[in-house]
């Protein structure tokens, strides 16, 4: 199987005194999939755990991100006009553009799974693909 990180999930992985840290490395150790870590998640990760940890921290995490660890995926232009179409259908309860493209990359790549402590979002997304993401921890 195959699942998406998304940056909830890899702050609180990340920072050790996050209230869900535990929770998310015991996932994190007991994962036996393809992770794949959306391109849009990686400056958004690194600029809260720079911005909140610090600069080393974030030196560190990017060091983290091996071709063994992940598999780093692009917003495609076709991902982009999908994105468009989920920003306009959920613009009620402010989806960002993160988000939004985890979900247009999901559907392309008929993913499923995604590492998240978003509930708010990714519960009320109907994906093209499935019913519902699985949503991890």
């Amino acid at each position: 199987m195959t699942a998406l990180l998304d940056t909830s999930f890899l702050f609180a992985l990340t920072d050790q005194s996050d209230r869900n840290h535990q929770r998310v490395l015991t996932v994190a150790q007991s994962a036996n999939e393809q992770l794949v870590l959306p391109i849009v998640v990686l400056p958004e990760i690194c600029y809260l755990v720079a911005s909140r940890l610090g600069h080393q921290v974030m030196r560190h995490f990017v060091a983290s991100m091996t071709p063994d660890a992940i598999q780093l995926e692009s917003v495609t232009l076709e991902d982009l006009a999908r994105i468009s179409q989920i920003l306009e259908k959920y613009a009620d309860n402010h989806l960002d553009f993160t988000d939004a493209a985890i979900v247009a990359m999901a559907e392309r790549l008929a993913i499923t799974r995604v590492y998240t402590l978003d509930r708010r979002d990714f519960s009320i997304v109907r994906p093209k693909h499935c019913d519902y993401f699985e949503l991890l921890p």
